[in-house]
């Protein structure tokens, strides 16, 4: 289920213990379609997800539904959002629309929207509305629309994704022209030759340092807070030949800045699952582990830190992530391990304490061996998995690379 990519960088580890609960909800339990479109949670938790006959709401406990009936412009909701005022945007391909808890309002080109296809919602730091559409993008104020398109520098194909930097600036991924960056006057574009994997970007996620991480459709791209490249993840859950590749469908970030994917291949083969970043490690999580299916569409996530996935086959909740946990403090440059990496065995030198114990990259303790005043060991490793570990002793920490 781990797929191990790096190794931890800094001098005092943080780790987590894996163990999420997941909970997939369908048409069984009250959601009105299995094929949920997208998802977006409101500022009370509550979750809306756009499906291919209308937009199911869960309050967490009950379950409630709109459809065109009841105002909604048309059933299949591509995208969906909830702004800071707690109305609920909807996007489809013949409009937008919005509801206030008790009304629907419609938005269509002949209120000045530029294109009725639409295929993101988001609200920026000053609360414009964005929508990402077939023929680029549209902010809206309240009153009226203003359009970016072709003739302002953006590529054909529109806007598949809006999101906001630190500095204000308006990031859209796009579907053929790569990344788009608008400081309110001038585009400026990131492709190929900027190290994205890809030209088809579907979304993008900020993290607390202003990185950006850019989800395409051969994995995931990161430019820092200076937007330079800093590195690519093409491989985040492990998929079967030949995809090994993977196409990202969206990306998010909770508060303890894990970044949360959704990766989906339907060619040849139908597999896919989410994935999280933390700890220099990728951990993935599929329908063996209770995922609704794995055409995953969309990710959310609540103010606890849960995610709600959002796929062809209904609904998921991912709750009881561990959040990040400082295990120790100060390393020193005591402790001596030979070979490293290691296969069978290593030798451990310079030890000065009472206990040698042994962790993971996930902080999980896999071993511990009292030294009894011994300053050497020899461990054997032949029941470790390849991977990351790391050795404490007293305050002293020390990484060990196990190898087959």
């Amino acid at each position: 289920m781990k797929n191990l990519i790096a190794a931890c960088a800094a001098l005092a580890l943080c780790g987590t213990i894996t163990g999420q609960t997941l909970t997939t909800y369908t048409e069984d339990d009250g959601l009105l379609d299995n094929t949920a479109l997208c998802v977006a949670v409101d500022s009370n938790d509550e979750v809306w997800f756009g499906t291919q006959n209308g937009i199911a709401h869960f309050d967490n406990v009950n379950w409630s539904s709109f459809t065109d009936e009841d105002g909604l412009v048309n059933n299949t909701v591509w995208a969906i959002a909830a702004d800071d005022q707690g109305n609920i945007w909807a996007g489809t391909d013949f409009g937008i629309s919005k509801f206030d808890g008790s009304n629907w309002t419609t938005y269509t080109t002949d209120d000045g929207l530029e294109d009725n296809r639409i295929k993101h919602i988001f609200q920026d730091a000053d609360g414009l509305m964005w929508f990402g559409n077939n023929d680029g993008v549209s902010s809206f104020d309240g009153a009226s629309f203003t359009n970016y398109t072709t003739d302002d520098g953006l590529p054909f194909g529109g806007v598949a994704h809006v999101n906001q930097d630190q500095q204000g600036n308006m990031w859209f991924g796009t579907g053929l022209g790569g990344v788009y960056v608008f400081d309110g006057t001038d585009f400026t574009q990131y492709t190929l030759a900027d190290s994205l994997l890809a030209a088809n970007v579907r979304s993008i996620a900020l993290s607390s340092d202003n990185k950006k991480w850019v989800g395409t459709s051969k994995g995931i791209t990161v430019y820092g807070n200076d937007n330079a490249f800093l590195q690519n993840h093409p491989s985040l859950i492990t998929l079967p030949e030949p995809h090994e590749i993977n196409p990202v469908e969206d990306v998010k970030i909770d508060s303890q800045d894990r970044v949360w994917t959704g990766v989906y291949v339907d060619y040849l083969v139908s597999v896919g699952g989410v994935a999280y970043y933390q700890g220099g490690e990728w951990t993935d999580l599929s329908v063996d582990d209770g995922l609704a299916g794995p055409d995953v569409n969309q990710l959310a996530i609540t103010s606890e830190d849960n995610v709600w996935v959002a796929t062809g086959s209904g609904v998921t909740l991912i709750s009881d992530t561990p959040q990040s946990v400082h295990i120790w403090g100060e390393n020193q440059q005591n402790m001596v391990i030979y070979p490293n990496p290691a296969q069978r065995q290593v030798t451990i030198s310079g030890l000065s304490g009472s206990v040698l114990e042994v962790w993971t990259a996930q902080g999980q303790m896999v071993n511990q061996l009292a030294l009894n005043h011994r300053t050497a060991v020899q461990l054997d490793l032949t029941s470790l998995p390849s991977g990351l570990y790391f050795l404490k002793c007293n305050d002293e920490v020390q990484r060990l690379m196990v190898v087959d």
